[in-house]
């Protein structure tokens, strides 16, 4: 493990330390921290003052409340002040809205100047205050009793098209207010809330300059205790109908231009089954899949996933070939994917895939893939190391290249991470500014 940073007085969304002797004893491992969620770290990119991202926002987008979409199929609940929450319960029906993520008391200016800085005055603490349920699809064909039909609140009486046309009309709605044509979609992993999930991908966002319009997909996740990584992965795969009905959906929105997609963790294997579903639908054709899905970027940050399943069920079906790009961050630091290793007894796991375990083989198949991006993060972690892709800020800063400037990798690019072969790279704690950085990642491509 790396030393302790200030990145540790953020909360690591998700996850508690433990170690790997009793670890099944400590499985409430995976157990998220209390504690209120503040303001990540700033980019690299924005630490030296000479790049501003906030200088071209809108006016009407310079608030410190933001609204986002979501798409969820959590058991809704009733909040102590009769406000709407979502739970871990499972709903057999897929619920659509929006939410605001306050920024804290501070005016814009504040908020601003605090996230060019490095050295911040206050935490910035980070709420979801509200959430407006808006629509509601009917359940899926047979699954409902008459009971649950009336629990559920079915405007379009189990008219499916009249649910995903009032949600086309939504996200219509929301990119009106943005200039950016372009959807941000976060999906979360295991045990976390659906205001981790909001929190998170307003934070990404807003250091992006608030370009596009950020949503979110938030799965049935944070059961908790003893069995609750195995109640969370089944509740994943519970969720695969819904996703590709808002994935469908969503894509269909007109004067939507392009859909990003970033999945952490548990949500790398719930997106990537989902994408392969939708892939199969689509006769296996991976351009096909990737124009009726207007999917440009696919992030993979911190998978949690065999590795040799991941072969199996994702490249050996070309389901990686469907985004414009697609990168995985991974970390021989991550502790939580070491503990899903050890439980599961993977020999390897993507979210640990150091780029020295990778096989002659392999690497020679990585030639044939240009939009395949394997990046190992060699950097500054909190104790457990593996949120690392938002509150490390060197790795943040490369998100932001990739999601906001679809840059590709290599100084020449934009981009100097240091490469280690076809396709894999590193990135280090001075990326991407410092000029070591930058001499280091030229002179592994002019040897290359």
């Amino acid at each position: 493990m790396r030393r302790p940073t200030e990145l540790q007085r953020n909360r690591p969304i998700g996850i508690r330390a433990a170690s790997i002797p009793g670890a099944f004893v400590l499985f409430i491992f995976f157990v998220g921290c209390a504690g209120q969620p503040t303001l990540m770290p700033t980019p690299n990119l924005y630490t030296n003052a000479l790049t501003n991202p906030f200088e071209k926002v809108p006016p009407a987008l310079r608030t410190t409340a933001v609204g986002l979409l979501y798409g969820t199929d959590r058991g809704p609940e009733k909040r102590p002040d009769a406000g709407l929450a979502y739970g871990t319960e499972r709903s057999k029906t897929l619920a659509v809205g929006g939410c605001i993520v306050d920024f804290g008391d501070v005016t814009w200016g504040e908020l601003m100047q605090a996230s060019l800085t490095r050295e911040r005055k206050g935490e910035f603490p980070i709420t979801m205050p509200y959430a407006f349920e808006q629509i509601r699809f009917p359940p899926p064909y047979m699954l409902a009793t008459e009971a649950e039909t009336l629990d559920v609140d079915d405007p379009w009486g189990g008219d499916l098209g009249g649910a995903v046309h009032a949600t086309r009309k939504l996200t219509a709605e929301y990119l009106d207010r943005v200039p950016k044509k372009e959807v941000y979609l976060y999906i979360h992993g295991y045990n976390n809330t659906f205001e981790d999930a909001a929190v998170v991908i307003a934070q990404i966002w807003h250091f992006m300059g608030r370009e596009g319009l950020p949503a979110f997909y938030s799965w049935p996740a944070g059961f908790g205790g003893a069995r609750g990584y195995f109640r969370d992965r089944e509740s994943g795969e519970f969720t695969i109908f819904h996703l590709k009905t808002y994935l469908r959906t969503l894509a269909g929105t007109p004067g939507l231009e392009k859909l990003h997609i970033i999945a952490h963790s548990r949500g790398t294997d719930v997106i990537l089954t989902a994408l392969r579903e939708l892939h199969l639908e689509n006769g296996s054709d991976p351009e096909k899949t990737r124009k009726a899905l207007k999917l440009g970027n696919l992030i993979l940050a911190a998978p949690d996933m065999d590795l040799e399943v991941a072969g199996q069920r994702v490249v050996a079906e070309m389901v990686h070939r469907i985004p414009e790009r697609m990168t995985v961050y991974n970390s021989p630091d991550d502790k939580a994917i070491g503990l899903a290793s050890w439980l599961f007894g993977s020999i390897r796991r993507m979210g640990r895939l150091t780029i020295g375990l990778v096989t002659g083989r392999e690497e020679k198949a990585l030639e044939r893939e240009p939009t395949l991006e394997i990046i190992e993060a060699d950097v500054e972690t909190d104790v457990i190391g593996h949120s690392y892709f938002y509150s490390n800020p060197a790795v943040s800063s490369d998100v932001i290249l990739i999601l906001r400037d679809n840059l590709d990798p290599g100084a020449e690019n934009g981009r100097p991470l240091i490469k280690r072969g076809r396709s894999l790279w590193s990135i280090t704690d001075d990326y991407p500014l410092s000029p070591k950085s930058r001499k280091r990642a030229a002179e592994t491509e002019s040897n290359d």
